[in-house]
């Protein structure tokens, strides 16, 4: 059994490729538009890219350690993930990116707040679920 990753690792190191994917959405050229929008909705700043960063590294590091490690990355990670896109829907704001903080409540539109929020919501509710099934 020895070197053998379990599933909670396994959906931990996916995490980490996508993560990264996500930090690096800024740098590809061609994905963010004259206003700094990767496709047109998301405004992510050098923030929000060392946030991805760091979650990603977090979600190697736990990979790797051991199936309990990623266990809970995967709870953690997903219920705090989870809480700042079910945030932003509602208040326009999330605060992993202090948003709520800096900007208060945002009135944006509601199929708007659903498209820059859907990431988080989506990773995080996944990451939960799996980080809370056996």
């Amino acid at each position: 059994m020895r070197g053998r990753m379990g599933g909670h690792q396994k959906i931990a190191l996916g995490y980490f490729v996508v993560l990264l994917g996500a930090a690096a959405l800024n740098y590809i050229p061609g994905l963010t538009d004259a206003d700094g929008r990767a496709f047109g909705i998301f405004a992510l700043d050098l923030f929000d890219d060392a946030l991805h960063l760091a979650s990603a590294l977090w979600a190697l590091a736990a990979a790797l350690i051991s199936a309990r490690a990623a266990r809970m990355f995967l709870v953690l990670f997903g219920a705090l993930y989870l809480a700042d896109g079910l945030m932003g829907l509602a208040f326009g704001s999330g605060y992993l990116d202090f948003g709520i903080f800096t900007n208060g409540v945002v009135a944006l539109p509601f199929g708007f707040k659903i498209l820059a929020n859907l990431p988080h919501i989506g990773l995080g509710g996944v990451a939960l679920v799996a980080g809370l099934r056996r």
